[in-house]
């Protein structure tokens, strides 16, 4: 694999100079994405339609988009020679990144219960976001990203990795209650209950923001903080459209409830 990326590229210079390119095209994709979702929600689960192709069984779609967002990673780590993963610091964020997509991939989708199918465009795009992004993260984290001896110890890391530890068991907790608010046979929506829905109608999408968000800062690197912007971009627009929809649907959906920050938005 090394002699692959040998070929590829003429010097590590060259290669480090194609992530920050990589990262630099998801923030100007992020900014794209922006504007098109004024205009149309991201077609997937209670937005999805079939102007975007054949449905995909949601558990199947979850699963197989997210793999390469674990797999090429590991590759990486695993069959080159990343000149870094013995550092502390580089170590804790691979770790962190590789614990969310661990559940991600391989524990969340077969805690589904039913759930829309996913459009197969909206599937595929899914797909190469995963391995776009899983190749950006691990390749600089594992290859590139110098820290001195004390970064575990500074504020921006140990802030960033509380961060990313809060909004991880948010994101998971949140996950848990979506999945058990209906009863075996039920097939209609329910306002959701518990844990931070009491304060937001997207607690999940709030968990991950925060999750990205916090390993931005541990990272400090333009990589990772192109990740958290295209999610807050993303997830942004899908807690504020969730909003708006529950409370077309539920005349009793709580008033004090905002869209993704509680009692401020």
């Amino acid at each position: 694999m090394d002699a692959l990326f040998s070929r590829l590229f003429a010097s590590e210079e060259q290669e480090l100079f194609f992530l920050d390119c990589m990262a630099y095209f998801m923030v100007f994709m992020a900014g794209g994405t922006l504007v098109a979702l004024l205009f149309e929600n991201v077609p997937y689960g209670r937005y999805a339609s079939s102007r975007y192709g054949f449905p995909v069984n949601a558990k199947l779609a979850w699963f197989i988009q997210e793999m390469p967002a674990l797999f090429v990673p590991l590759f990486l780590v695993v069959g080159t020679s990343p000149a870094k993963t013995s550092k502390l610091p580089n170590q804790l964020l691979i770790g962190m990144y590789f614990c969310h997509y661990v559940h991600r991939s391989l524990i969340y989708p077969f805690l589904l219960r039913g759930g829309k199918s996913t459009p197969f465009a909206s599937f595929i795009l899914a797909c190469v976001f995963c391995l776009y992004n899983g190749y950006m993260q691990i390749r600089y984290s594992s290859h590139y990203a110098e820290y001195p001896a004390d970064w575990v110890t500074s504020p921006c890391f140990i802030a960033g990795s509380v961060l990313w530890l809060v909004g991880f068991l948010v994101n998971v907790h949140s996950d848990h209650i979506l999945r058990n608010l209906r009863k075996p046979g039920e097939t209609d929506y329910k306002i959701p209950i518990g844990g931070m829905f009491e304060y937001v109608s997207g607690a999940n999408f709030l968990g991950e923001i925060t999750e990205w968000a916090g390993f931005a800062l541990a990272s400090q690197s333009v990589q990772s903080s192109a990740f958290a912007i295209f999610t807050t971009v993303v997830l942004t627009s899908r807690a504020v459209a969730h909003h708006k929809w529950y409370h077309a649907k539920f005349e009793d959906y709580p008033k004090s409830r905002r869209a993704l920050i509680p009692f401020l938005f």
